[in-house]
């Protein structure tokens, strides 16, 4: 009996083989209104363009309650994921101000999915606070996390205030780092790390 079900064929990067031919999608950054990153999201999902937000949930303390709320890591900042005839219609939303670009660039700086990928698990599995930097921190050790809610992320080591921190590098953008403990990562040997 034969199968009619079609599945598409996936490439290494998670495309479908006709996307990564001819209309390959990219990550950009975008600068949007303040306070109007969820808006803009939604509005953007719905036209069928693939968003990331990074968000993450904290409780605040009130002088008489606690309250889980969601804090946005990157102020008016939200990443799209678009081919390039796509970028019309971002900026099409009035709360869109315009692409990130590297300085003296005309183009959008697009962002490498792999550190795309790296920062989204970040932001999803870590159980500490995330900081994001826009300042330029030293190369570090490069490590993998081996234990606990972020084990698999790759980064890099450094200490930021006394503390053991793992950041993710966003080239055209900064670092996201989450705290750690030094028994928690292993040094990825240069042989085996690529």
């Amino acid at each position: 009996m034969e199968n009619k079900t079609a599945h598409p064929v996936l490439s290494v990067n998670g495309t479908d083989n006709g996307e990564a031919r001819s209309n390959p999608k990219y990550w950009y950054a975008v600068y949007v209104r303040f306070r109007h990153e969820k808006r803009v999201r939604d509005v953007l999902e719905t036209n069928e363009i693939e968003c990331f937000l990074p968000i993450q949930e904290e409780i605040r303390q009130w002088s008489d309650r606690k309250k889980k709320v969601e804090r946005v890591l990157i102020p008016m900042m939200l990443f799209v994921r678009i081919e390039d005839k796509q970028r019309v219609t971002v900026l099409s939303n009035p709360s869109v101000s315009g692409f990130v670009r590297l300085r003296g660039e005309s183009r959008p700086a697009r962002i490498p999915d792999d550190q795309m990928e790296r920062f989204k698990f970040m932001v999803g599995a870590a159980d500490s606070a995330i900081q994001f930097t826009d300042q330029p921190l030293t190369p570090g050790e490069k490590v993998r996390v081996v234990r606990g809610p972020l084990c698999g992320l790759e980064g890099e080591l450094t200490e930021i205030d006394g503390d053991t921190v793992v950041y993710v590098r966003l080239d055209c953008l900064g670092c996201a780092s989450v705290r750690i403990a030094m028994n928690s990562v292993e040094k990825i040997s240069e042989k085996h790390g690529k």
